[in-house]
């Protein structure tokens, strides 16, 4: 299959690998950016933080004033992109969304700082009583041209807004619930959904998707 892959160009390499390595054509096409706010986070007075992405994961490492306290992943790329910087997460809920890790979060929880992209949704805000900082503000990226391809690979919601603001008619894969949501909400048809939701899992799906 042409497969295109829309995460930002130094984050892309490994998931383009993957797919050549499978025997498929990938077209990059780079929808979002990230742009790192580059403030100091202050973690004193918190019994836990909230990261959201492998991008949020990256930035409250390199910027945390004070030592970590409990650590809480949304979902399994988030969790081994903090492995990866030597932090190992207290908390990983089973279903890979906000929404499962609010239901799922330990209780009682004591003091919460969510840390995520500026702009993203705050549902652990809202039904945990957290404090909220930004790590980094995404911005979408518009192509010169529309990409062609079998299927298209997105790993954000941001990634499927501004997949869906070009106007092209190519199926896709997402990277988990939330992704889909967004995906289905802005009018795109959502082919697949990766298991896990991480790298192993995009491959995964359109593995399976390639096979089907």
């Amino acid at each position: 299959m042409k497969v295109v892959v829309t995460r930002p160009r130094d984050q892309a390499g490994p998931l383009v690998r993957r797919l050549e390595e499978l025997g498929h054509e990938v077209v990059e096409c780079p929808l979002i950016e990230i742009e790192p706010l580059g403030e100091p986070v202050s973690l004193e007075g918190y019994e836990w933080v909230i990261v959201t992405s492998p991008n949020g994961a990256r930035e409250l490492v390199a910027h945390a004033s004070g030592p970590l306290p409990q650590v809480a992943a949304v979902g399994p790329g988030t969790a081994e992109m903090l492995r990866e910087l030597g932090v190992e997460p207290a908390f990983v809920p089973s279903v890979s969304s906000q929404d499962g890790l609010v239901a799922e979060f330990p209780r009682p929880q004591g003091r919460i700082l969510f840390a995520a992209a500026e702009g993203a949704r705050r549902r652990p805000v809202e039904e945990l009583g957290a404090d909220f900082v930004p790590l980094y503000r995404t911005r979408l990226v518009r192509p010169s041209e529309p990409p062609v391809g079998d299927v298209v690979v997105l790993a954000s919601g941001s990634a499927a807004t501004s997949f869906a603001a070009i106007g092209a008619d190519i199926p896709a894969v997402s990277i988990g619930p939330q992704t889909s949501e967004t995906a289905r909400a802005e009018g795109l048809r959502v082919v697949a959904e990766a298991k896990t939701h991480d790298l192993e899992g995009l491959v995964a799906a359109v593995r399976s998707l390639a096979s089907s």
